[in-house]
């Protein structure tokens, strides 16, 4: 994955942010929305997108865009690297394969420890019970 054309291959979308901040917020488009086409891009091969689209299922949209919004800061420009910032990071925790699962059993020491514990608390409820009288 080359980052360089990863970003090259964005649209930025510059909007008015929402919330406080007076007379600043209601002229200034300092919020920054960043669209990433999982499809188009180039710079990723085939394998790498069906792992994306995999891995980003819940934040991409029906048509594979990834949309990213910054509006932490009052400039626009440090919000845009912000979003770039988060792109890249959300690219690259997609594409790390998770190893597989091993199957493994209880060992013998955790058996005897689970069947101790069990035994105590059977006899603790047993100390519980009323007396039988005949």
């Amino acid at each position: 994955m080359d980052s360089g054309q990863i970003l090259k291959e964005v649209d930025f979308k510059a909007v008015r942010s929402s919330g406080a901040g007076g007379q600043h917020v209601n002229k200034v488009s300092t919020k920054v929305i960043l669209i990433f086409d999982l499809e188009k891009s180039e710079a990723l091969s085939d394998q790498e997108k069906e792992q994306l689209r995999q891995s980003l299922r819940s934040s991409l949209t029906k048509e594979n865009l990834l949309i990213i919004q910054a509006a932490e800061t009052r400039s626009q420009f440090k919000n845009r690297k912000t979003a770039e910032d988060r792109l890249l990071k959300v690219l690259n925790e997609g594409l790390v394969k998770k190893p597989k699962r091993k199957k493994t059993k209880p060992g013998k020491l955790a058996k005897e420890k689970r069947l101790k514990s069990k035994r105590l608390l059977s006899q603790k409820k047993q100390s519980r019970k009323k007396p039988e009288t005949d």
